[in-house]
């Protein structure tokens, strides 16, 4: 069976979000949670879009499948009341709306267009979808809490793969980097801090409005909202800023005060417990090309001095990277996102990395690499490849990480599935007859004692 996969939050669909005509025939209830056929059609029409109309025959019975499942989770959530804080789903929201903003330039018509609606309104219809999916993702870390295997479970996992369906890795690669972030030359730095001081007198004087300003001033993507970062627990930002943050009464406006991002001023607009909800205008110095080959001498220097051991490259890191990137705390060694360990398959690397370490020996340096990060801050990075690995199939000795995640996600799928199976049987289920033909609707109609067809 294949409930842990049915299992994961459904993907809200945007297309659909700004197409959804609301057809009040309800087709499914799990519990106390109903499901329209809206629901269902919106899920198969994103599905046709993002595969070119090449749907399988048996693609919405799976779609129903999936929606039921997370019904029940749902069901199951609000009466175990598992709770979602408020600051947890606005937090979200923001990130949701900044992430669609993004896709269209951050062109406010162009959304307005879009949804038919403004960015609050928007806001609201996304915020009881996506309260559930937290709730949802919050029953099935409770269903599969602290699933572990030990080193026996994954051998015997391994050895039930048949031969012949071993996977095949590509070329793996562990690379180790010391980072450098151009600095700010002092010029740039008054000049940043003038801007920002007269744009403080003028909100603290009561001239001009915080929101208008921090829309026409500020340089993060905050600015289209006024500036408003919205509710945040403490924690939440870096650690210059929450302090300056924490310090403020309500409507007074901070210093200026520097982070890693650049200079802000910011506005407490209310406090609820150990969360702030506050706004901001930041600006971020003007980097000049004198600076950005000043960075580039600066590691022509490091490297030089790693290729001549004058300094070992763990030592390098600890004297010259960045400390806010994560391979600083790693001994330099990159770590993949998508993996969580220190191995990449080549083609999984950022271009410029890939194309530095194509021709490089093992434990070579390569020269100096630039790059701009999300908030458009120029850095520098010197890259040493620490390991490469042939082209294989799966072994244990060399891949045992990999196979022990892949065991871990079989056992986590069996407790799902057993989880669902016991939950059908307990729960009062009604699904419409238009879907009596979905032979992987089986359990959640015939051997449920609390199930009907809808006539």
């Amino acid at each position: 069976m294949r409930y842990l996969i049915l299992a994961v939050l459904l993907t809200m669909s945007l297309a659909a979000m700004a197409q959804r005509q609301v057809l009040d025939k309800m087709v499914a209830t799990v519990g106390g949670e109903i499901t329209l056929l809206s629901e269902v059609e919106e899920q198969y029409s994103y599905a046709k879009s993002q595969r070119n109309g090449a749907v399988p025959p048996e693609a919405r019975c799976m779609m129903v499948e999936q929606i039921l499942v997370n019904k029940l989770l749902l069901n199951q959530a609000k009466l175990d009341s598992i709770e979602v804080k408020e600051d947890e789903v606005e937090t979200q929201l923001t990130a949701r709306i900044e992430r669609i903003l993004s896709y269209m330039n951050n062109d406010l018509k162009q959304f307005e267009e879009y949804y038919g609606q403004t960015v609050n309104e928007v806001r609201e219809q996304f915020r009881e979808d996506l309260r559930n999916n937290l709730l949802i993702e919050r029953m099935r870390t409770k269903i599969m809490n602290d699933v572990s295997v030990t080193p026996s479970e994954v051998k015997d996992f391994f050895r039930r793969i048949p031969k012949d369906s071993l996977p095949y890795f590509s070329s793996e690669v562990e690379v180790g980097e010391i980072v450098y972030k151009v600095p700010i030359n002092k010029e740039q730095r008054r000049v940043t801090l003038s801007k920002l001081e007269d744009i403080r007198k003028r909100i603290v004087d009561g001239k001009e409005d915080f929101a208008v300003l921090a829309q026409k001033f500020s340089d993060d993507g905050s600015a289209r909202g006024g500036g408003d970062l919205g509710w945040a627990k403490r924690g939440k930002y870096v650690t210059e800023f929450e302090a300056a943050a924490y310090k403020l009464e309500d409507n007074e406006v901070s210093p200026v005060t520097e982070t890693q991002f650049g200079f802000h001023i910011i506005q407490m607009l209310g406090r609820r417990g150990n969360s702030i909800h506050v706004r901001h205008i930041l600006i971020r110095p003007e980097i000049t090309d004198d600076d950005i080959e000043t960075g580039k001498r600066h590691m022509d220097t490091v490297r030089t001095l790693l290729l001549k051991d004058s300094i070992s490259f763990s030592r390098g890191v600890k004297k010259y990277s960045d400390k806010n990137v994560q391979s600083f705390n790693n001994d330099g060694r990159m770590v993949n996102p998508g993996s969580g360990n220190t191995f990449f398959e080549v083609g999984d690397l950022d271009p410029d990395v890939y194309f530095a370490i194509d021709t490089m020996k093992i434990n070579s340096i390569s020269k100096p690499i630039e790059f701009r990060d999300e908030g458009g801050d120029y850095f520098y990075r010197l890259v040493k490849l620490m390991s490469r690995t042939t082209p294989h199939k799966a072994n244990l000795a060399q891949d045992y990480a990999k196979i022990q995640k892949a065991a871990i996600e079989s056992k986590r799928n069996e407790i799902v599935n057993k989880w669902v199976e016991e939950r059908i049987r307990k729960t009062f289920i009604i699904i419409d007859r238009q879907y009596e033909g979905c032979a992987n609707l089986g359990p959640w109609m015939k051997e449920n004692t609390a199930s009907t067809i809808k006539p």
